[in-house]
């Protein structure tokens, strides 16, 4: 059995602070600002990585290879990924992983520059990148809540968002500028470099202290039986698993789809990804609010993230292309903002760690296997058949939703709650339920 060492601070009941607000704070601003500019990096590395290996190759299949290197430690890793998050330092953790993520990414620009780069060497890199990534991301997410009062937890939750589609916004659409002036192998640096962004960020943060979980490391098994007893935790994370498949395209079509199908240069890639992020910015930073007070926000946004891929995959230009990538960001920011604020709120701290290691299973896990399949439909059927395959995902879960959503709201014995509601409750380690 496993004890909890630390503080379980009780937060007021105060309404939460503005965006702005937030992050001017001593904590999560330069935690946001290290983060975007390590995540805008990254944006170059996928870019390139895609680019260079369509060039080198010709296959979406082996685009969808360097996509699956990428995500499957995070599946692999996660039992212990998870568990790392709870029983050490949160702040730490991401120290290690940021260096391990420094050196590889600098290895691979030198590669790259001096002529000797292949696209096993490209695959081999994004393996490792993705081991290291494996135990960022639950670090990454538990560390959100350590740096901001638990009122402001979903504001900090879709900043946070924020950070990565406006990162998807911007990196892409600068990475092409510098593939097509500098190189890909320029690229590549410059993504190292900004690993030391959030190094520094990381050595400058304060987080509260953190309630360390000792004792024997709890088994996967133990972390699912968790989420499998409340029906709507289970739900929430069938939504982040739906949500994250439907976006493969994103990185695995679009090199394609921008020279077969648009007749236009690899790097066009870039304005597709960037129409992704924007779109996505745009509703986290707009329609935030809005979305919150929709009780049937979580669903609405699925239906729209599904339907901006099928657009995509249909468009008979670029224009509409944009336009379905763009919708698309929009219903994907809008889905896992709702989800994975309500998840972090329903979830005590000692426990949140291992939680947030099946929301990085779920969320990440699942790229490794919709890649290769992506690939193998658009290798062998076409990229316009396998966007609209991938959009069914998000469209059937979000039907699965709803109907879930209607049968506990139409139910009197129900537990209260389900997956569309504002995420107001919280489960504290006192209480050990929703309060």
């Amino acid at each position: 059995m496993t004890d909890a060492v630390g503080p379980a601070a009780a937060e007021p009941e105060e309404p939460p602070r503005s965006a702005l607000r937030i992050l001017a704070t001593r904590d999560f601003g330069p935690y946001f600002a290290g983060n975007l500019t390590s995540s805008i990096g990254t944006w170059f590395q996928n870019l390139a990585a895609a680019v260079l290996v369509y060039r080198l190759t010709g296959s979406t299949l082996l685009v969808g290879v360097v996509n699956f290197a990428q995500f499957i430690g995070a599946f692999v890793l996660a039992p212990w990924a998870g568990s790392a998050a709870d029983r050490y330092d949160r702040r730490r953790l991401l120290l290690v992983t940021q260096v391990v993520a420094l050196v590889v990414t600098g290895l691979l620009a030198a590669v790259t520059i001096t002529g000797h780069v292949t696209a096993p060497i490209v695959i081999g890199a994004a393996f490792l990148l993705g081991f290291a990534l494996a135990f960022m991301v639950p670090a990454l997410l538990s560390l959100v809540p350590l740096l901001v009062p638990r009122r402001d937890l979903e504001v900090a939750v879709s900043l946070n968002s924020v950070t990565f589609n406006l990162a998807r916004g911007i990196g892409p659409v600068v990475g092409a500028v510098v593939i097509d002036r500098y190189g890909i192998g320029p690229a590549f640096a410059i993504n190292a470099a900004s690993f030391l962004a959030l190094i520094a960020a990381l050595f400058v943060i304060r987080p509260r202290e953190q309630a360390i979980v000792v004792g024997p490391r709890p088994k996967l098994r133990e972390s699912i039986a968790l989420v499998r007893e409340d029906e709507v935790l289970t739900a929430l994370l069938v939504v982040v698993m739906a949500v994250s498949t439907t976006t493969d395209p994103v990185n695995t079509l679009t090199p394609e789809f921008a020279t077969r199908i648009l007749g236009r240069a690899d790097t066009v890639a870039g304005w597709l990804i960037g129409a992704f992020g924007g779109g996505a910015t745009l509703t986290a930073v707009l329609l935030t609010g809005w979305l919150r007070r929709r009780r049937n926000g979580l669903v609405g946004a699925m239906v729209a993230e599904g339907a901006g891929i099928v657009v995509f995959a249909l468009a008979p230009n670029l224009l509409v292309a944009l336009l379905g990538m763009a919708i698309a960001g929009g219903g994907f920011i809008g889905a896992i903002t709702r989800s994975t604020t309500r998840l972090q709120n329903l979830v005590a701290d000692e426990q949140l760690g291992r939680v947030m290691a099946l929301w990085s299973l779920a969320f990440i896990g699942t790229r490794p296997l919709a890649a290769l399949v992506d690939g193998l439909v658009a290798d062998v059927f076409g990229v316009r058949v396998a966007g609209v395959m991938m959009a069914l995902p998000v469209l059937l879960a979000a039907v699965w939703v709803h109907r879930l959503i209607v049968r506990r709201r139409a139910d009197p014995d129900a537990p209260a709650g389900d997956p569309g509601d504002a995420p107001a409750t919280v489960t504290t380690p006192e209480a050990g339920a929703p309060s």
